[in-house]
């Protein structure tokens, strides 16, 4: 461990309150817009789903005061509720963004504990985009720290890596000095939590939402005084010892402040795991040039990077969150509809018996030389020819960009699909504008019912 690395926590303390609004260019500042603007969006798609409906039914009992609003929906729980609700809603869709180094959604458990913090504490629009920025940058540092074998062992780093963020947030957002920052990292720190293993369950969610609800809490117990330990990242038994085989605390530090990871941020044109992108692009591609129709189809071979065999390796779904990230069902979807919103991973479309009979055909090959962004997909005739796509950059990733305009139509189509009550319009373009809210609690209100 060198000497720069000995210190990390504090190092990455003294970034989160000491960082300068001027310091941060206008590409990041508008990435950190766009960041925001999609959670919002997917948290509006999500604010109906079957887990918000069995969540909020069951946390309403214990509800506190009144402080905060649970996007899409009405209720007023206490601001630690409504940052886990939020961030459940946010993340359950599995339609949030991206970071491509981590594999981890940064923006739910980040922008979840600032939007109900902000509706206890008066903050400009500027500061929470400034304090999201900073939780974002917190989050990815700590992940690309002890990626890859962090997710190898089974932590779901959206969750183990993301109460960093939003404890990181809400301190710069409360306006903590080092020494109280570095104690909310070291809260966040021991209470981080969330297994792979619950991928494709109600349960992934439930860690996204601690990881925002907690990451709130522990800048709000560290502005109280309660105290953490000196090394909680760092130390012999912290969080990259005890999370990690190949943690390489360097990139936490290393330009930090200077080089963003906001920008290689992705926006999911799909509702499902962001390693399937470049597969549906090309299954698409095959399709629209060939349209090959399902008893014609042998066999179709997905050539990608070993991770996507980690993660979305399942044939034999029954539910949608089990085919948001399923390999086999989002291949026979893509073939068989021409398609892959929504609507193909709701369960008509999983119990579809030609849908199933495609899922059995599908096979992966590893290529660990592949990027993670990338997939070739050769779809095998029964009459012995074959036809092969290659896309180096899925959709809504850095190297191919979701546009301005493809994420304003994406989260149209979520506040109808989950709130059809909101002026989505009026929501987009308020949103867009949050550098120069006086009152960005004022954007929480265009979620809800009037």
């Amino acid at each position: 461990m060198t000497a720069d690395q000995s210190h990390v926590t504090k190092s990455l303390a003294q970034f989160v309150a000491g960082s300068q609004w001027d310091a941060i260019s206008p590409e990041v500042r508008c990435e950190g817009v766009r960041g925001l603007l999609n959670f919002v969006g997917c948290a509006l798609g999500g604010a109906r789903d079957e887990a918000m409906d069995i969540a909020v039914t069951v946390l309403t009992p214990f509800f506190g005061p009144p402080q905060a609003i649970v996007i899409g929906r009405g209720e007023r729980p206490d601001a630690l509720n409504a940052a886990f609700l939020n961030a459940v809603s946010g993340n359950v869709l599995e339609y949030d963004d991206t970071h491509l180094g981590t594999v981890m959604h940064p923006a739910a458990p980040v922008a979840s504990g600032l939007f109900a913090l902000e509706e206890l504490r008066p903050v400009s629009g500027r500061e929470l985009l400034h304090a999201f920025i900073v939780g974002v940058e917190t989050s990815c540092r700590v992940g690309l720290a002890v990626m890859p074998t962090h997710y190898r062992r089974g932590w779901h780093i959206t969750a183990t890596c993301g109460i960093f963020g939003a404890a990181a947030a809400c301190a710069r957002l409360i306006g903590l000095d080092v020494r109280r920052t570095a104690w909310a990292l070291g809260h966040a720190a021991t209470q981080s939590a969330s297994l792979v293993e619950s991928l494709g369950s109600m349960s992934k969610s439930l860690g996204v939402g601690n990881a925002a609800k907690n990451g709130l809490a522990a800048a709000l117990l560290a502005e109280g005084g309660f105290s953490g330990p000196d090394k909680p990242i760092e130390g012999r038994y912290g969080f990259a010892a005890v999370t990690s085989d190949s943690a390489d605390l360097a990139h936490i530090t290393d330009g930090i402040g200077e080089r963003w990871e906001v920008l290689n941020n992705a926006y999911k044109p799909y509702p499902c795991g962001v390693v399937l992108f470049p597969v549906i692009d090309a299954c698409l591609e095959l399709r629209a040039r060939h349209a090959p129709g399902p008893e014609a189809i042998d066999r179709v071979v997905v050539r990608g990077h070993p991770l996507m065999r980690e993660r979305t390796d399942r044939p034999n779904v029954e539910n949608a969150r089990g085919a948001k990230v399923s390999l086999q069902h989002s291949v026979a979807a893509a073939f068989l509809f021409g398609a892959a919103g929504l609507a193909q991973y709701e369960d008509d479309c999983i119990a579809d018996a030609a849908v199933r009979a495609l899922r059995a055909r599908v096979v992966f090959e590893e290529d660990p030389s592949a990027p993670v962004e990338s997939a070739t997909v050769t779809v095998h005739l029964a009459d012995g020819t074959k036809h092969s796509e290659h896309i180096r950059h899925g959709r809504g990733t850095p190297g191919r960009p979701m546009s301005d305009a493809e994420l304003d139509t994406k989260v149209r189509e979520l506040a109808a699909y989950g709130a059809p009550f909101v002026d989505a319009a009026g929501l987009i373009a308020a949103m867009r504008g949050i550098q120069d809210e006086a009152d960005p609690t004022r954007l929480m209100r265009l979620t809800v019912p009037t």
